[in-house]
């Protein structure tokens, strides 16, 4: 059974900084994309990053470009999201995804269970 399990979230003031980790267990091959979105109560579903294994492209929402940074390790299947100079609007579920499709790497392929940044200010 294929899991994405995410860590690393948590509370910091505004300005702070946060890393968030995505392992993926049970996977025998390699995932061809990677993502990142989140979910802020009440509101929809917001990608905000993707890195593409076999060519090393990265893609960051207008909304975290600049301030996050996505990156995989040697393995390909874990990734982690260095989020710097955080905003209170920057609050929200934080989940991975893996080999979906579109831009985020989102529709289909597989999902974790989410980890809870929140950012105060």
């Amino acid at each position: 059974q294929v899991q994405l399990v995410e860590s690393g979230g948590g509370s910091v003031q505004a300005g702070g900084s946060l890393r968030l980790s995505c392992v993926t267990t049970g996977y025998t091959y390699t995932h061809y994309c990677m993502g990142w979105f989140r979910q802020a109560p009440g509101q929809e579903r917001e990608g905000i990053a993707a890195i593409y294994t076999h060519s090393g492209n990265t893609y960051y929402s207008e909304s975290v470009k600049g301030r996050f940074t996505i990156s995989q390790d040697n393995a390909k299947n874990n990734m982690t999201l260095q989020m710097h100079s955080l905003k209170p609007e920057d609050t929200a579920m934080y989940y991975c995804a893996a080999s979906g499709g579109g831009r985020w790497c989102l529709d289909g392929g597989y999902r974790g269970q989410g980890t809870q940044v929140t950012v105060s200010s």
